[in-house]
């Protein structure tokens, strides 16, 4: 047998924080950054006597996220304790659901290698977040700022069947999560992690396979190299006649392994019990229409119109349509009709997205607003400007908030269009290269880059490039 024989089968686990001020139970910020154990009380440290109120702003982004993603939202859901026992969980257990979780079903539709298909959801449900342990040589803290966040557990059947469909299935979620607002998913800080369930079974067979876990994964390539070797080393052990031992395992990224962490849990483990001191979380139809009412276009929907409507490939919508600044500013140059979706759709893929990139700023922190670049690519398009002299005014204005016209003013980027004044720096270069223009009308074409060079050089740079060829073409044919 190879490893062609086998199919993977893989589920997998998200956990995101949502965008709300305060904890899921209490009003302390649920803000990241702050210093060790700043934003604690009573509550979400556990302390006796202590009770939890839920946070309504956090219900209505789970919402979100059930709508986004074709869920089942139930109208009565209950909180569970999941009694374990770690030291970042004070009260030894956590507030999650369990039996009546607060979404069913529904699915995110991926596309990988051309082809579209839908990966189906298991639930939805809400819980609080643990702190965080940090590990030093001799000894470990505790930061329980993290203790209590909200958080959503989104689950999907085991319908995924290739590390690279694992990391499109986690790009649509991400770019669906951000579109609608209900989290920020960054990984880095621990905004968007995955657990990972991978098992491999012999093609053609319906039984599955014993399956591993791997815990706490916060990339995008982490997810899709855990994968890949967790399906190797599954094949490899079962083709030497071992057996795959149902446990929880860790990414090393430095070993680029997987190692086994502790025997897996099971449910029953967890002793889930109704939570006493909250009452079932009942969703009306008035709450759940004036979510629906403020939905946004989703991610699929957008990138169905831009290609549609707009004429856009496959690769521009995709890349347009990640993130929904992006999207929104891309459109925003097209307000009015002055530039069109190709020249608009390449500046914010290179200039847009370079600048982001480069300073780590929010978009709209970092470029100045979508009417000033649309009057710039304007300038370019009417000639006023070279595309390279508003490569660089673009800069600049990023750099300094100077609307357009002032910065290509200043800096004296504007094209010379004057036909005359073009002409005559033409005259001059083909009176000073009469041998080359002997060569070119002998039939080198190749020259006629080197005469628009000269042109160029001898205005400075500044001459319209349209305007040159046109009158060196017809002053070397004549």
């Amino acid at each position: 047998m190879t490893s062609s024989s086998y199919e993977a089968v893989i589920g997998l686990e998200v956990h995101t924080h949502l965008m709300t001020r305060s904890k899921l139970f209490c009003g302390c910020s649920a803000s990241f950054g702050s210093g060790p154990n700043e934003n604690v009380c009573p509550v979400c440290l556990g302390m006796p006597g202590v009770l939890p109120v839920l946070n309504q702003y956090a219900v209505e982004l789970a919402l979100r996220v059930a709508l986004a993603t074709h869920s089942e939202v139930q109208t009565r859901s209950v909180f569970a304790r999941k009694s374990y026992f770690y030291p970042d969980l004070p009260k030894g257990y956590q507030i999650s659901q369990y039996e009546l979780p607060l979404c069913k079903g529904g699915y995110i539709e991926i596309a990988n290698g051309g082809e579209s298909r839908r990966i189906r959801l298991v639930r939805i449900h809400m819980e609080e977040d643990a702190g965080k342990n940090l590990h030093e040589a001799n000894y470990s803290l505790v930061d329980f700022n993290r203790s209590g966040v909200p958080l959503v557990e989104i689950v999907s059947e085991p319908d995924i069947r290739s590390a690279a469909e694992a990391g499109a299935y986690l790009r649509e979620l991400r770019a669906i999560l951000r579109y609608v607002g209900a989290s920020e998913g960054r990984m880095e800080e621990g905004d968007f992690r995955c657990d990972v369930n991978v098992s491999v079974r012999r093609k053609g067979s319906d039984e599955l396979g014993t399956k591993t876990e791997i815990k706490n994964l916060n990339s995008f390539r982490f997810v899709e190299k855990a994968i890949t070797y967790e399906i190797g080393r599954q094949i490899e052990l079962l083709e030497a006649g071992g057996r795959v031992t149902q446990e929880t395992r860790l990414w090393d990224p430095n070993r680029e392994e997987t190692r086994p962490m502790r025997s897996k849990e099971f449910a029953h483990d967890y002793r889930y019990f109704p939570e006493p001191d909250l009452p079932p979380l009942e969703i009306d139809g008035q709450m759940l229409e004036r979510v629906r009412a403020a939905m946004p276009e989703l991610p699929a929907e957008r990138r169905r119109r831009f290609q549609r409507d707009l004429g856009l490939g496959a690769y521009e919508t995709a890349i347009l349509t990640e993130d929904r600044a992006i999207a929104d500013y891309f459109e925003a140059l097209l307000n009015g009709g002055v530039i069109g979706s190709k020249t608009a759709a390449n500046w914010t893929m290179t200039e847009v997205l370079r600048i982001v990139n480069e300073t780590g700023k929010p978009l709209e922190e970092a470029v100045p607003p979508a009417a000033e670049t649309r009057i710039l690519l304007k300038m370019v398009q009417d000639g006023v400007v070279s595309l390279n002299a508003a490569k660089n005014a673009f800069s600049v204005m990023c750099k300094s908030g100077q609307p357009a016209a002032a910065v290509v003013a200043r800096l004296g980027l504007a094209q010379v269009s004057d036909e005359a004044a073009i002409a005559a720096a033409c005259d001059e270069v083909i009176a000073a290269e009469s041998a080359k223009v002997a060569e070119y009308r002998a039939g080198r074409d190749k020259l006629f880059g080197f005469f628009v060079g000269q042109v160029m050089k001898a205005m400075g740079g500044k001459a319209n490039p349209k305007v040159v060829n046109e009158i060196l073409r017809q002053r070397l044919q004549s």
